[in-house]
């Protein structure tokens, strides 16, 4: 990831090409998230509770401890990986440090949030609803930030740096 500190991705126009695509890629992945949470829940605490601890009136059975095991034995990678590569990536950018501090820790966080609070709200407590809609709105906000800012970032203007040549006066 050199080339965004030294500036050579002005110059490598493929790499910035197959980072673009891969940052689009992503926004389709944060698109089928939102779309797959609210295929089963959606932003009231009421739809996670009947999500998570069953409804007798749909006739739906609470989740197994098994199946939430499933679950976040691939997220808890899955969402790891995603991460830190975009965090990767937005700390080669030139924003504020305190910018890629705030995100990359805000993605971190909500990411491991969001998945403990559909445990915690399956075996510990129902109130625990408000964590998941929380922190699942947070994580879908940290993940397109991330996306625009290393996108901006990329095909932002700048000026383009001298040959050595030129630099030397000769």
């Amino acid at each position: 990831m050199r080339f965004f500190v030294s500036g050579e991705h002005y110059r490598k126009a493929l790499l910035n090409a197959c980072i673009l695509l891969f940052l689009g890629y992503l926004g389709l992945f944060a698109v089928s998230s939102a779309l797959m949470y609210f295929h089963h829940m959606d932003l009231t605490p009421a739809s996670v509770v009947s999500y998570y601890l069953g409804s007798e009136q749909e006739f739906r059975p609470p989740r197994s401890y098994e199946s939430l095991l499933e679950v976040s034995h691939f997220h808890l990678f899955a969402q790891g990986m995603l991460v830190l590569t975009l965090v990767h990536l937005l700390l080669m950018t030139e924003l504020p440090v305190w910018l890629k501090v705030s995100l990359g820790g805000l993605s971190f966080l909500s990411a491991v949030a969001n998945e403990a609070a559909g445990w915690l709200v399956r075996f510990v407590h129902p109130v625990f609803a408000w964590m998941k809609v929380g922190t699942f709105l947070l994580l879908e906000f940290s993940l397109i930030s991330l996306i625009f800012c290393v996108g901006a970032s990329l095909v932002r203007k700048r000026p383009r740096p001298r040959p050595w040549h030129r630099q030397l006066g000769t």
